[in-house]
């Protein structure tokens, strides 16, 4: 069963590929998958649907796959889930090593309230770092408390968790706050896209005299 200690998931190895033999390990709330990495030949697996989905919920979840009661370190490089029905298609992983890093996508966490009037706009939602593998963060925390307008957070400026180091371009922008837009603004720009865009506004139709005397005489 895989827990939330250590995603251990019991992998059968598998004899039959394609699409057909994909097919049938589904219909058995089971999911293809396949190893690779360190040199080895690619091994091709099937795992526990449920406790494969529980495990995978964290995207850089770390699992310990049991192989014919052996045990191995994997890192989900590809999950490949169905567009309509929420279950997993087939999953890539990768073998893990104690002691070496890898390289993830961990997703931004926005903490705090920026400054009054300010729109606060996350550019870029997660960021590449390097990590030990046992302790890769399930989020990076970046505060935005009091940030005014024309404030800017960078992928340098973001502190990360302790063993982790930035892969991502340092200049990568991460958080933008900007002005809040009035009412009177958006109109004019409104105004201003539609002029150039050649749209003209039709004027409101004044009211015949002949309406205008018979609704004075009623």
């Amino acid at each position: 069963m895989a827990t939330k200690s250590d995603n251990r998931l019991i992998a059968e190895k598998r004899t039959e590929f394609g699409k057909g033999a994909a097919r049938r390990i589904r219909r058995d709330h089971k999911i293809p998958a396949v190893l690779y990495g360190h040199g080895t030949d690619p091994q091709h697996l099937t795992l526990p649907g449920h406790d494969t989905m529980l495990a995978l919920k964290n995207p850089n979840a770390i699992l310990t796959l049991v192989i014919d009661g052996d045990e191995q370190l994997a890192l989900a490089k590809d999950v490949q889930r169905d567009a309509i029905k929420p279950v997993i298609d087939h999953v890539d992983l990768v073998i893990v090593k104690k002691g070496e890093k890898v390289t993830v996508d961990v997703a931004v966490h926005l903490e705090g309230e920026a400054g009054p009037e300010t729109n606060v706009v996350l550019e870029n939602n997660t960021l590449s770092i390097e990590s030990d593998p046992m302790s890769i963060p399930e989020s990076i925390v970046v505060s935005i408390e009091g940030l005014a307008a024309g404030s800017q957070i960078l992928a340098k400026d973001v502190t990360l968790p302790a063993g982790s180091t930035l892969i991502a371009d340092e200049d990568l922008l991460v958080v933008n706050v900007t002005a809040q837009v009035t009412a009177e603004e958006l109109e004019a720009e409104l105004e201003s896209a539609e002029a150039e865009a050649g749209i003209e506004k039709d004027e409101p139709e004044a009211a015949e005299d002949g309406d205008a005397a018979e609704s004075t005489e009623e």
